[in-house]
């Protein structure tokens, strides 16, 4: 009888918790963390649909592992799929692609702050200045301009491509070099696009292969862009998969390295210094930028070719260089991250939450 009552109760009991207002926080007794000094958070993107997105602590002194930190502090599940985050004077902006909006958190407390709402499908934040940033998004063919300190969405830059077939530009990652910020355009697409961040404009675009999914900017102010290609049933088509660079002050991207079919790139990280770039193909592979070689196998994965599973995110501590990579399994069960020196020995493992999917440093 107490089995068949604790099987109704739970399902009850869970409806519940996800049918809480969203910016209702319960009173119930908080752990009291006090987090002064460094460490890493892991966003776990949670299954879609299911807002069951989570934080993860890890302090890599002393290998202590905080897991849901951000409910157990706040009683507020963090949302429908977390996509991203970074941190700006101790607070953390963790960007929920589904949820449309971004969460804001002390990063010592774990105590929420604020939230920004009226976003489509966000998928990452930059800042500009202080009181300016931008949020990439899916869907909304619009980059969104935030004011952090009042929380507010306060205008939009256009991005939407009328002259194609297909329904672009939906953009992702963004790095800054001067006044200009560059985003990839990943979703049906080819395009970097080259944004004024003086006057909110769109004012160039650079043409790379298909399906640009990561880039970074190296130590010689050098853009490095990771594409996909596709897949081969895409009604966009489908190329071969490649590494590309764009010079400082160039509006042409240089093919480096060209990916065999069937290859999965994923991923682009660079360390603290600059000059290594670091990426997924199952196993992780570094490249340095001045290299004139091949990017080697640095991290074999433990899975075996097209089987289930195997690695799907990693980051670099930007201090030690020591490299964290994120295995999903199964997107069911809890995740797993594995630490290695930045001899690519191991070092840690420790669990997360569902679907590890971004690593953010706190310094």
């Amino acid at each position: 009888m107490f089995r068949k009552l604790t099987c109704i109760l739970i399902p009850v009991l869970m409806l519940l918790a996800g049918c809480m207002k969203d910016d209702e926080l319960w009173n119930f007794e908080r752990p009291g963390y006090e987090i002064p000094f460094s460490g890493l958070f892991v966003v776990n993107q949670g299954n879609f649909m299911y807002g069951n997105a989570s934080l993860t602590y890890y302090d890599p002194e002393t290998r202590k592992v905080l897991n849901e930190v951000f409910f157990n502090t706040n009683a507020l599940p963090l949302g429908d799929v977390a996509h991203s985050m970074v941190i700006r004077d101790s607070l953390g902006y963790v960007v929920i692609n589904n949820s449309g909006r971004i969460y804001i958190f002390n990063t010592n407390t774990f105590e929420m702050v604020g939230k920004i709402t009226g976003l489509t499908s966000p998928r990452y934040i930059h800042f500009i200045s202080e009181t300016k940033a931008y949020v990439t998004d899916l869907y909304a063919r619009s980059i969104a301009i935030v004011n952090p300190q009042s929380m507010e969405v306060t205008g939009a830059i256009p991005v939407s491509n009328h002259e194609s077939g297909f329904s672009q530009h939906a953009t992702e990652q963004m790095v800054q070099l001067d006044k200009y910020v560059y985003t990839n355009c990943w979703s049906f697409d080819n395009q970097i696009l080259v944004i004024d961040s003086e006057t909110d404009r769109v004012v160039d675009s650079i043409e790379v292969l298909k399906q640009p999914n990561s880039m970074v900017l190296d130590r010689y102010q050098t853009l490095w862009v990771l594409t996909d290609g596709g897949f081969p049933e895409s009604p966009y088509g489908y190329e071969l998969p490649g590494l590309m660079k764009i010079e400082a002050g160039s509006g042409e991207a240089e093919i480096v390295h060209r990916f065999s079919q069937g290859a999965l790139p994923r991923g682009l990280k660079i360390n603290g210094s600059g000059d290594m770039l670091y990426f997924l193909n199952g196993g992780v592979y570094r490249h340095a930028v001045m290299a004139s070689t091949e990017p080697e196998l640095f991290i074999e994965s433990p899975y075996d070719d097209g089987s289930q599973g195997g690695f799907y995110a990693l980051d670099v501590d930007p201090v030690s260089s020591e490299v964290y990579v994120a295995d999903a399994i199964d997107f069911v069960q809890r995740g797993m991250v594995f630490r290695f020196t930045p001899d690519g020995e191991p070092a840690d493992t420790f669990q997360t939450g569902i679907g590890p999917g971004e690593f953010c440093f706190k310094p």
